[in-house]
């Protein structure tokens, strides 16, 4: 025997339901407030994914745990509409995330996505050849376009739902109000909890673990070996605990900061003989760290350091001079992505025995080392000067 028909939906259909419906709301005040704002951008990315995987949750659960029956008293051109509008809701709650998903990846400018500010989410694969091209224009019509239609079936989803209850007609609003209605009228036993959420989740966390899969190669233990200054020839050994290499620029206006956690230094310097003075470092860009997330994710990006292709930047000190001020000059050579640039490096050092405590600035351009020149070339959003500071402590090697 089949169970009786229930004129009420299932707690947890009326619980997505009014989730998903008030995070469309949402979006769609958003997507037009969102212009220029970073924060807004991030959190309608972050909404939409959401909305993609509550709707996986929900299409899996109405299958599972079909919906009561329309009310008898329906006109069978009323329930053809009725079904029509629901199919259409369902297949624009998965659509329009996938588009958005789709129009962010192939994007020419690539801004990193980090769900709610902490969770990186991944490009779609395969999507690096059709950025800024026709599949991005017409993805972002489609996206576009489709909002608008989905808008136009709310309007009529609700009209329906108003036009049964105020006529003479069994109404079908109180069917989807959590518990204040219908109690004489309790939904058919629910079936299905772990496929619906359990696929759901285990969707999700997948695509959430491409990004830690693909990150940076680990870096060699040891002190580095660029060759200008072999390992045994270095007589300073310089002390990570103490010892730190900083940035710092602007953006949008406010001031921005952050530091590499790691990076390998061999020095070779003598005051008394700075013609034969000599440092190499490789610092690890996947080590970047900001504080902020995005920023983090960002800097590991294909337009930014790439790090997945150019694991290290590699950094040599030559050519000391002494300055007038009492401390001294050096020229910097950086290697980042295959880029060489020159650079005069101004620092401070006192020794004190075998201890040396040093503090050196400079100041580079992210045009001239090739970093954002996709989406920011202007400096419109993060300026074009970056002062790099590096301050720390060494001992003598015996």
């Amino acid at each position: 025997m089949h169970a009786p028909s229930s004129n009420r939906y299932t707690a947890v259909a009326i619980l997505l339901h009014w989730a998903i419906a008030g995070l469309i709301l949402f979006m769609i005040w958003l997507g037009w407030n969102m212009e220029d704002n970073e924060a807004r951008f991030q959190l309608h990315k972050s909404i939409g994914i959401a909305i993609l995987f509550l709707s996986v949750a929900r299409v899996t659960w109405r299958w599972l745990n079909p919906p009561p029956p329309l009310p008898d008293d329906m006109t069978p051109w009323e329930k053809r509409l009725s079904h029509g509008v629901h199919v259409g809701f369902y297949a624009l709650m998965i659509a329009l995330p996938l588009l958005g998903w789709l129009l962010v990846s192939t994007s020419k400018f690539q801004v990193s996505t980090v769900l709610f500010g902490t969770v990186s989410w991944p490009h779609l694969p395969f999507t690096e050849g059709l950025r800024g091209g026709v599949v991005h224009e017409v993805t972002e019509f489609l996206h576009s376009k489709g909002a608008w239609v989905l808008i136009v079936l709310l309007g009529l989803h609700v009209a329906g739902a108003i036009k049964h209850e105020v006529a003479a007609e069994q109404g079908v609003f109180k069917r989807m109000i959590p518990g204040l209605f219908g109690r004489a009228h309790s939904p058919a036993p629910a079936r299905g909890y772990v496929t619906a959420f359990g696929a759901a989740v285990l969707l999700f966390a997948v695509i959430a673990a491409v990004p830690l899969m693909k990150s940076s190669p680990s870096s060699p233990a040891g002190p580095g070996t660029t060759g200008a200054v072999p390992a045994e020839a270095g007589n300073w050994e310089i002390d990570p605990a103490t010892s730190e290499i900083a940035f710092s620029g602007m953006y949008q206006g406010k001031p921005f900061s952050g530091t590499f956690s790691r990076w390998d230094a061999n020095v070779l310097f003598d005051p008394d003989n700075l013609e034969s003075s000599a440092v190499e470092v490789e610092v690890y860009p996947g080590t970047a760290s900001t504080g902020t997330k995005l920023y983090d994710d960002t800097l590991q990006g294909g337009e930014w350091f790439d790090t997945n292709t150019f694991p290290v930047v590699k950094v040599s000190l030559i050519n000391f001079a002494a300055s007038a001020e009492g401390g001294y000059r050096a020229e910097a050579s950086l290697l980042v992505k295959e880029k060489a640039v020159n650079v005069p490096f101004d620092f401070s050092l006192i020794i004190e025995g075998d201890t040396a405590t040093f503090e050196g600035t400079t100041t580079l351009s992210r045009a001239g080392l090739n970093l954002g020149q996709q989406s920011d070339p202007g400096g419109d959003w993060v300026a074009d000067k970056v002062t790099v500071t590096v301050k720390g402590t060494a001992t003598r090697k015996e």
